[in-house]
């Protein structure tokens, strides 16, 4: 087999084995684990925002420090600047977050408008600084009828797109309006047993990778990308 430094189009200097040292956690991380929700409804009994107020307890209850972004009032993505009021808040909840929920209702066998339009309005990139990658991911549906993971399986290719690590498990909620009671709280039952399985591994896969982000979404193409970028500009100014 022929050695790296054989292969042709590899610069080998840009190459990041892993090690140890290199794994373990960066910086202070003595606070709670940060946790963003998002949910894709507007109703006033709104059962994705129930779902996500229900999992908010789960993982404050664990130990984490959790804010819900409230989609009331964000404009349609495009149709305003970037400075708008609610655009600030939810790319500084992003910032802020070290792990994430999505929650929506299925319509039309896909997430709502509203779910889509505030993961759109989260930019891969903002200059050097990266919203949603490396954050952990957690998805979650409620359904009006049978169960469906039409939902959960578009959030998980969107949390792919995004660059984020979401976690294997997910819940699903069929016939939604007979899983709570009149206050909004989730009724006991094995779709509940599940809510807290996925917000337990949401939490504790978010302790294991936090501080780890930047290592792991450091790649070799973006690496030689920023090398071959400086050699240039050396050239330019010879």
């Amino acid at each position: 087999m022929d050695k790296i430094a054989d292969l042709p189009n590899i610069n080998p200097s840009q190459l990041d084995m892993p090690t140890l040292d290199k794994l373990a956690p960066v910086g202070d991380m003595d606070h709670p684990p940060r946790i963003l929700m998002l949910y894709g409804s507007l109703r006033e009994r709104s059962f994705s925002r129930y779902l996500t107020e229900e999992a908010a307890r789960i993982l404050e209850h664990f130990g984490a420090e959790v804010r819900i972004f409230n989609p009331t009032e964000l404009p349609m993505v495009g149709s305003v600047p970037d400075n708008h009021p609610k655009v600030v808040e939810l790319r500084e909840l992003c910032l802020w977050s070290e792990g994430q929920v999505w929650c929506s209702p299925e319509r039309h066998g896909a997430v709502t408008a509203v779910m889509k339009n505030q993961i759109d309005w989260i930019p891969l990139e903002m200059g050097a600084i990266r919203p949603s990658q490396g954050r952990t991911l957690a998805v979650m549906q409620v359904c009006g009828g049978s169960q469906s993971f039409n939902v959960v399986n578009t959030l998980r290719l969107l949390g792919r797109w995004m660059r984020m690590f979401t976690i294997p498990n997910q819940s699903s909620v069929p016939m939604a309006y007979k899983e709570f009671d009149e206050s909004g709280r989730m009724r006991p039952s094995g779709y509940y047993e599940r809510v807290v399985d996925v917000m337990e591994e949401l939490f504790k896969m978010t302790l294991l990778l936090r501080g780890r982000a930047d290592y792991l979404t450091d790649r070799y193409s973006e690496r030689n990308e920023r090398s071959m970028r400086a050699i240039d500009q050396s050239i330019k100014k010879i």
